[in-house]
């Protein structure tokens, strides 16, 4: 199969295909919810998106998100034949109404019309040592993009200072802020330390994690755990009607800073939370 048409696979099934991890706990939620309450018949009809998504090879939302691509290649490989096969696969999937135009020019408001343009879709290269290739996708909405938010510490106004108990205050600011916007219940991803970009990048790369994959640090990971229950105790519930559940995972990072910053990026993404992975081994291709 060829690049382009390996890729184009790739945006199809995060389109349209929900992972299993994902997709488990929104049918955890619905069962915790009490009978005939909003909640409930929220997630039942967020259940019932999901399995019409996938029947019909449509998107699962309206809204396909910004086009996010990660990509770790063999040494020596030029970059430019995976922005270019990615390029082709973006717009084919955009024809195929995998994905809505998303890509807007910001100067004249004008929209690509293929998602194609300045940035977008936007890439991060690695080239590591295998001998082989992963490409992650992650489908970004605009919605729960626009409740992401980035602090620096010490932040008086909620007396969080420069250590975890801090940035748990943060966290907690942050989505009561969001309350419903955003689609929730969503997934939110820390990113601690760096500047201002690499802190919100590494908020970011937080949703390529598996629904219940704890960080390998023991204070991050007791804080993604603490957090997730305490979030939970907020009750705003789906899209804000109330409910037992208002995050389904918290995922955070660290990264070293500069002595003087203390940035805290908290990324949000909605219950359509689409991420797909694409591995090339032995020029065999795998979806995951």
């Amino acid at each position: 199969m060829e690049l382009k048409e390996s890729i184009l696979e790739l945006i199809r099934q995060a389109a349209v295909d929900l992972s299993p991890d994902v997709e488990k706990v929104l049918t955890d939620a619905y069962a915790l919810e009490d009978e005939s309450s909003p909640a409930k018949n929220v997630f039942g009809t967020i259940l019932e998106n999901v399995k019409m998504a996938r029947e019909n090879s449509t998107p699962i939302c309206q809204d396909t998100g910004s086009l996010i691509f990660y990509i770790d290649f063999p040494e020596g490989e030029p970059e430019k034949k995976y922005r270019e096969a990615i390029a082709a696969a973006a717009e084919e999937a955009t024809k195929l109404q995998y994905l809505r135009p998303n890509a807007v020019d910001s100067i004249t408001g004008k929209n690509s019309g293929n998602n194609i343009g300045i940035n977008a879709p936007y890439f991060h290269f690695y080239q590591w040592e295998k001998n082989e290739v992963r490409i992650r996708l992650m489908l970004k909405g605009g919605g729960s993009e626009n409740v992401g938010i980035q602090y620096k510490l010490p932040h008086p106004p909620l007396e969080a200072g420069r250590d975890l108990k801090g940035v748990r205050k943060l966290i907690i600011d942050a989505v009561v802020k969001a309350q419903g916007l955003g689609c929730a219940p969503g997934v939110i991803g820390v990113g601690i330390g760096g500047d201002r970009v690499t802190s919100f990048a590494l908020s970011k790369e937080q949703f390529f994690r598996k629904i219940g994959q704890r960080n390998p640090v023991k204070e991050l990971a007791g804080l993604e755990t603490e957090l997730y229950k305490d979030l939970n105790k907020l009750s705003i519930g789906p899209m804000g009607f109330g409910g037992k559940t208002t995050v389904l995972d918290v995922f955070i990072d660290a990264q070293h800073r500069h002595p003087a910053t203390f940035f805290v990026s908290i990324s949000y993404t909605c219950w359509a939370f689409r991420r797909k992975t694409m591995a090339i081994k032995n020029g065999e291709v795998s979806y995951d």
